[in-house]
């Protein structure tokens, strides 16, 4: 014998139910023995007890809702039963049940009140109707079935609600009905009956428990759960996306699973189950081949160490504390003695071994009452100072990671903690059994779904991981880096198991957000869409809002605006990868101070792209520095604009007409001065000042101008290059100069000690910088290990590709140290 239970979204169209009708046919054509139990039809229950609230009011929409609940019904029997005299007299007993349910909620109109004595008989005309439908629908399909009204056979107390079932009671008239009753029966789920055959409920999820019970009564060879989920997976899909079916469990796992919040199993169903030896099935209606999950006594000694991560949504975390505790005995007997007087539950409990204080966790409704049922407990110590009063945390989730199997394998909490961590989430408590079967952490509410992603990756994706990336400037970098992840996440995905999503995306006008992410193949298209305008503000809280675990924010700008909101990014557990170096060449101080934040909340901040662009320069010398090595100098062509511009000037093609082309290829800033002028640089070579561990200001940096005034002060960029147009005999006398000595010019930065300059130099064939040539860039770093020949970068130092190239590698090796 098998028990099959069908959920109410699985009976909550006509069709679904055709489809339940099929797989029963084929249960019964291949020989199985089987009952089964049925749900209210979905949504029905939750009409019933709006309309009872209604009528309690004395609000007569009442009776509307309870119209549309009869004609739902009716319908049904029209759709489902093409057999004239089932379908009259299908249609006939259920106008005869609804009309006693109308003449109840009238009842409760007149007296303004719906006791929950009265609730269980009105909500049991759910479950009464969709199984008494279904029993003759398969009898049409020639499968020979009962309608069986559970009230008949499940036996229990009068906690009206939540009955306690009487099982020897309960399970002797199981038998007795089913040995008298060889037809499939088609059972009530949810509701029972006390003494007086009043009308009880098992609770909400009792339909489970009403399976379970048939299986216990019947030494039931399996019980099959047939619900709209592949059985219970690894987490709330809802929540992570990623989320996949478990194929076995033990009971005691899909206990724990049940109890922090898994909604598949119904707790109570699991202990019949559990005493008897039965295994049970949870199975998809809509997916009916797929094998599901098993949950039995069988244990796997080799499967994974966690088998699921589940969470409770909203708690309250009360912690009684005071030096009147340490080495008292009955202190946690007192306690929790108090709140069993008070009928709360608790749902965790947390002692550090200095006895100085026990937390426990709580529903929020209940918050308050534990505090005061704790206070009363020991309201004299409190008097005394001795015992604080107690303290109330609000708007937290517990989070448990599940498996038998935890007990096993050494590091499981180290890697829990480290994957909460570096998402920047903080335990508030920690909970963990002898028996290791979960470890369970509570934290802000606001987390919840970002720790459930993190942890989520880390034991069941530890070879995968999403990154989510929110991006601010989409011009020749921003567009081109775009590009470059849209071409190349499937190889990342496929070989280094990182999947790259775009979530926030703006430019100078407008921004969208997707946390499924964003189709790159058309995000001009959504910009242009978009209806919110560009709001820094309201992007950096959007971002910190939406939470999302492996958070990145990429700064594609060189907006001091932009830059101003690291801090409070960093803040917020998001690392940063970006080429706008006004935050790294800010105030010292300041740039000191994002670097502490980066480190105390365990993010990346990533500024490679700072000095030439794609080139390894400031991982290089964070190298050397690491290693032990010691610098003693650093020299360097560190513009790629400016770097182009000198190579290309050959004293035939004038100045003015090169910074034209160099600006159209992308290689200058908008406003060229802010590279000719060698403030740019200055920034640069600032930057690997710091790096080296030398406390400069911009101030500090010398920069040697070779622009005339005029052109500096230029009131456009248009008129500044008329001003070097009417200048070409200065700039070619700069290049004859040179020339004549057989050399070549070169805006070269140095850094001698503690001593940064920049300026333009005439360098000769016995210099590095010589041979230059295109937008390159070279590095020269003098080292005491690197004497006599220095250690050398060189390469293109400008354009978008390469620029975003250097982003794009920083964004997966932050990736990578999530791990």
């Amino acid at each position: 014998m098998k028990v099959l239970k069908f959920g109410g979204s699985s009976v909550a169209q006509p069709d679904r139910i055709r489809g339940i009708v099929e797989i029963l046919k084929d249960y019964y054509a291949a020989g199985d023995h089987f009952t089964v139990v049925f749900s209210a039809f979905g949504g029905v229950t939750d009409n019933l007890i709006e309309m009872s609230e209604l009528a309690a009011r004395g609000d007569d929409r009442y009776g509307q809702l309870f119209q549309e609940f009869a004609d739902r019904h009716q319908l049904a029997i029209g759709e489902l039963l093409t057999n004239e005299k089932l379908q009259q007299e299908t249609a006939h007993q259920m106008r005869r049940s609804h009309e006693v349910l109308k003449n109840l909620l009238y009842g409760i109109f007149l007296v303004r009140e719906a006791s929950p004595r009265t609730m269980d008989y009105v909500l049991s005309f759910g479950e009464r109707s969709s199984s008494y439908i279904i029993s003759q629908v398969l009898q049409q399909a020639g499968v020979p079935a009962e309608f069986l009204d559970a009230r008949r056979i499940i036996k229990t107390d009068k906690t009206f609600g939540n009955a306690k079932v009487a099982f020897e009671k309960t399970y002797a008239k199981i038998k007795e009905h089913y040995r008298e009753h060889p037809k499939v029966q088609v059972v009530t789920g949810f509701i029972a009956s006390a003494k007086g055959g009043l009308t009880t409920t098992l609770g909400r999820g009792g339909s489970d428990y009403t399976a379970s019970l048939l299986a216990a009564g019947l030494k039931a060879q399996a019980i099959e759960i047939w619900t709209d989920v592949s059985g219970v997976l690894t987490a709330d899909p809802r929540r992570v996306e990623k989320a996949f079916t478990i194929p076995k469990m033990t009971y005691a796992e899909a206990m724990e699973m049940s109890h922090f919040g898994a909604k598949v199993i119904y707790p109570p169903t699991l202990m019949p189950a559990l005493q008897n030896r039965i295994p049970l099935y949870i199975k998809n209606t809509f997916q009916p081949d797929f094998p599901g999950t098993k949950v039995s006594e069988e244990s796997d000694p080799d499967g994974e160490a966690v088998r699921g991560i589940s969470s409770i949504n909203n708690v309250a975390l009360c912690t009684v504390s005071g030096t009147g505790m340490f080495g008292v005995p009955g202190i946690a007997g007192r306690i929790f003695g108090s709140l069993a007087a008070a009928n709360i539950n608790v749902i965790l409990i947390t002692q550090g071994s200095s006895e100085h204080a026990i937390s426990f966790a709580v529903q929020p409704s209940d918050a308050e009452r534990a505090r005061e049922a704790v206070e009363a407990a020991f309201a004299f110590e409190i008097a005394r100072g001795v015992v604080n009063a107690v303290k109330v945390e609000r708007d937290l989730s517990v989070v448990a990671i599940i498996g038998e199997n935890m007990r096993y394998q050494p590091g499981i909490a180290g890697r829990l903690f480290r994957a909460l961590g570096k998402n920047g989430i903080n335990a508030v408590a920690i909970a963990q059994g002898s028996s290791e079967l979960n470890v369970s952490v509570v934290i802000s509410r606001e987390d919840e779904t970002k720790a459930l992603n993190a942890l989520h990756e880390t034991f069941f994706l530890s070879d995968y991981k999403t990154l989510h990336l929110f991006i601010v400037g989409v011009g020749l970098i921003g567009g081109t880096l775009l590009k470059q992840i849209d071409q190349q996440n499937d190889y990342l995905r496929e070989r280094r198991g990182m999947e790259l999503k775009v979530v926030g995306l703006a430019n100078s006008k407008k921004m969208i957000f997707a946390p499924s992410g964003i189709d790159l193949s058309r995000w001009k298209e959504s910009l242009v869409q978009s209806s919110i305008p560009i709001d820094l503000a309201v992007f950096v809280g959007r971002m910190r809002d939406l939470n999302l675990s492996n958070s990145i924010f990429v700064d594609n700008t060189a907006d001091s605006k932009i830059a101003s909101f690291y801090e409070t990014i960093l803040d917020e557990s998001i690392s940063i990868s970006t080429p706008n170096k006004i935050a790294t060449s800010s105030g010292y101080l300041q740039y000191q101070r994002l670097k502490n934040i980066a480190d105390k909340r365990g993010v990346q901040f990533r500024y490679e792209t700072n000095v030439g662009a794609g080139l390894p320069v400031i991982s290089t010398l964070r190298d050397l520095i690491d290693s032990g090595d010691r610098i003693t100098k650093i020299e360097g062509v560190l513009s790629g604009s400016l770097s182009y511009i000198f190579n290309t000037l050959d004293g035939i093609l004038p100045f003015s007409d090169i910074v034209r082309e160099a600006r159209e290829k992308g290689f200058t800033e908008p406003d060229p001065r802010i590279d000719l002028s060698g403030k740019d640089v200055a920034r640069k070579i600032l930057i690997l000042a710091r790096e080296t561990g030398v406390p400069l200001n911009a101030e500090d940096v010398h920069v040697n101008g070779f622009l005339p005034e005029e052109a500096m002060a230029a009131a456009s960029v248009e008129d500044f290059f008329n001003v070097i147009e009417d200048q070409a005999a200065y700039f070619n006398e700069l290049y004859e100069s040179a020339s004549r000595e057989g050399k070549v010019l070169r805006m070269i930065a140095t850094l001698d000690s503690d001593q940064a300059t920049v300026g333009v130099q005439a360098v000769g064939p016995d210099n590095p910088f010589y041979t230059l040539s295109g937008s390159d860039n070279m590095i020269v770093f003098t080292t005491d290990r690197y004497r006599v020949r220095p250690l050398v970068v060189r390469g293109p130092g400008a354009g978008a590709e390469v620029t975003a190239a250097g982003v794009f590698a920083e964004i997966i090796q932050i990736g990578s140290s999530l791990s």
